[in-house]
């Protein structure tokens, strides 16, 4: 796909669907695009686009492909045992509710996870689960709570298996009370306004496909919309590298807080009295994370 084929696609894409490709890393979504155009019966991109413009089938079947669905329960389930940890730590002491927004939820498996973890953790306590997406596909699944394979759920322990899930031959469906637990609503992190007074924000593996000035820009709108304290729970491949003139203080692999005023004063004037060397030292041992 030479540029001129790029660029027309990616005008066409952004009126269909209201996707901006050019916030995503060029590359990569060029030769992906490439690949996907080549398995259909379009003889080139004009006649390609005209199909999208005919059939909203087709163009559901591109966002579903655009928006990468590699999802399942407790994904990485150490790090969900260390975002219950956190919850438990850091945020048990706040008001009567917990607000929490996954955002980039895909088929709702992140979300109900982080809903399981807060029925466990604060039982008697309210908490508001907003879920977002770009994929009304997605999220047409995410709402009706399932059907979920076998293998989007092999993390969930027996016992809670048995307790939230109904099981109807090699499906699983959430059940009803964690389901209506959750607001599923379409959100295009790239161009919608976002809502503050968030206590946590999980976002894990979708940045990893945006330019580094999409993904700063997120990262600095999600400072932004967390309470102060509140947590950032982002991929395994993910990092923050400039964390601290976001305003975020490094929490663990893959977490971030929102630093109050006076604690980024203090990091900032830290970073003044320390030499340049080591500052470049101390930013890769504390904010530079290796892909697992």
């Amino acid at each position: 796909m030479d540029d001129r084929d790029y660029g027309y696609l990616k005008v066409r894409v952004k009126d269909l669907a209201g996707i901006d490709l050019g916030s995503y890393g060029e590359r990569q979504m060029r030769r992906r695009l490439s690949g996907f155009v080549a398995r259909t019966p379009s003889a080139n991109i004009a006649s390609y686009c005209r199909t999208l413009e005919k059939d909203d089938a087709k163009l559901r079947e591109l966002v579903a492909y655009l928006t990468i669905k590699v999802t399942e329960f407790f994904r990485d389930p150490p790090a969900f045992e260390q975002l219950e940890a956190l919850i438990r730590s850091r945020l048990a002491g706040r008001g009567p509710s917990l607000n929490v927004w996954c955002a980039g939820c895909s088929s709702g498996c992140e979300a109900y996870s982080v809903a399981l973890i807060l029925n466990r953790a604060f039982p008697e306590r309210s908490c508001r689960i907003v879920a977002t997406d770009v994929d009304e596909v997605a999220l047409g699944r995410a709402r009706d709570g399932g059907p979920y394979r076998s293998a989007e759920v092999r993390h969930v322990p027996q016992d809670v298996l048995e307790r939230y899930f109904t099981c109807a031959g090699r499906s699983y469906w959430i059940c009803d009370c964690l389901r209506q637990s959750v607001d599923f609503r379409r959100h295009d992190l790239l161009s919608d306004p976002f809502d503050s007074g968030f206590d946590v924000i999980v976002c894990r593996n979708v940045t990893i496909y945006f330019t580094e000035q999409a993904r700063n820009r997120l990262n600095q709108r999600f400072c932004q919309s967390l309470t102060m304290g509140g947590i950032l729970f982002i991929g395994a491949t993910e990092s923050i590298f400039d964390a601290t003139q976001m305003g975020f203080t490094r929490l663990d692999h893959g977490f971030y807080a929102k630093a109050s005023k006076g604690a980024l004063r203090s990091m900032k004037a830290d970073r003044r009295d320390t030499p340049m060397e080591m500052t470049r030292g101390k930013r890769n041992a504390a904010d530079i994370c290796t892909v697992c």
